[in-house]
């Protein structure tokens, strides 16, 4: 008898002003991703259920488009699409604010696009965390969320549990994100070649980027990977975290491994070597500089690491995969 398919939830929020065509654009990559795992029959590989959330005034968003109906099993994922008509700073109606947070505090993780960024922001959820948006509102989002690292010149800031992206057109480059985080970087890139759009061949060549499994149901070590995204996990140790998540040292390993797959340590490398890699892609600062600031004092280590995780050492990495010329390393 075949194994039940796990199946994904992955949400896509419509709120007054929102881009359909991104909305509609999102559902039919999801499907042509879900038909190319099928034709590789890996039943390991999950389902993506794709849902529309629409959210008026304070309302509650309500689901009004399943693709695959069946018992809720939370969303996984959140995807906000940009807007043509611009949206206001300040008037972000709340019910959809509180809704947005909610479902982050369930395990989701949330993708705004464009001018979706600024409901994240306006959610405080991007609150000392790195971002980006839309070329024509970065002044007035810096003014406005003074707490955000705004990233004005990057086409995609993924940080793990938040996935911010600068272009009108960039929901495609946020759902091949999903598409490889979830059924890996080589359906990903076949779903790209199917739709010809681009996606960034370092995922398929050096593995996905660092996606936490944050769906898995603990509160406990889910407020941890939150405060480890938030920091970077530059300066973190395993008495910390477990003050963190208020457990036991023996009883967070044992949670945080049975919630993640991985060790403390190993996740904290894993989210450490995944900075690093959008900063080698995106930017032009030495890898001494990049090291030190995921948190390596000693960048041989660093070096050591990366190429542990990535198969490449930072400086073949960014030769191969850098869209700026590189510096003196």
């Amino acid at each position: 008898m075949g194994l039940e398919r796990a199946v994904a939830e992955l949400g896509v929020l419509i709120y007054p002003g929102a881009q359909m065509a991104a909305v509609h654009g999102l559902t039919d990559l999801f499907g042509v991703a879900n038909r190319i795992a099928a034709e590789h029959q890996a039943a390991q590989l999950p389902l993506l259920r794709v849902s529309h959330w629409r959210g008026e005034g304070d309302q509650v968003p309500e689901r009004v488009y399943d693709s695959h109906p069946g018992p809720d099993s939370g969303l996984v994922a959140v995807m906000i699409p940009p807007s043509i008509g611009g949206f206001s700073e300040g008037q972000a109606p709340q019910g959809l604010l509180r809704w947005i947070r909610q479902q982050h505090g369930q395990g989701a993780t949330l993708g705004g696009v464009c001018v979706g960024s600024i409901l994240l922001a306006e959610s405080g959820l991007l609150d000392g965390r790195s971002a980006t948006t839309h070329w024509t509102s970065a002044k007035a989002f810096a003014e406005r969320y003074p707490a955000i690292k705004l990233l004005a010149d990057t086409p995609i800031v993924d940080d793990g549990d938040l996935i911010t992206t600068a272009g009108l057109m960039a929901w495609s480059e946020l759902g091949l994100r999903m598409v490889d985080r979830l059924l890996g970087p080589s359906i990903a890139a076949s779903t790209a070649r199917f739709l010809v759009i681009e996606h960034s061949d370092s995922a398929s060549q050096c593995g996905s980027n660092f996606a936490p499994i944050l769906s898995h149901g603990d509160g406990s070590i889910l407020k941890v990977q939150h405060w480890l995204q938030s920091t970077g996990a530059t300066d973190v140790s395993l008495t910390a975290m477990a003050e963190r998540a208020g457990l036991e040292e023996r009883t967070f390993l044992r949670r945080f491994r049975a919630a993640t797959g991985l060790k403390p340590t190993e996740y904290c490398q894993h989210l450490r070597v995944g900075k690093a890699r959008e900063m080698l892609e995106f930017t032009n600062g030495t890898i001494d500089h990049i090291a030190w600031t995921v948190g390596y004092q000693d960048p041989s280590a660093f070096r050591a690491t990366f190429k542990k995780i990535t198969g490449l050492a930072p400086s073949d990495y960014r030769t191969r995969f850098g869209i700026t010329p590189p510096r003196n390393l």
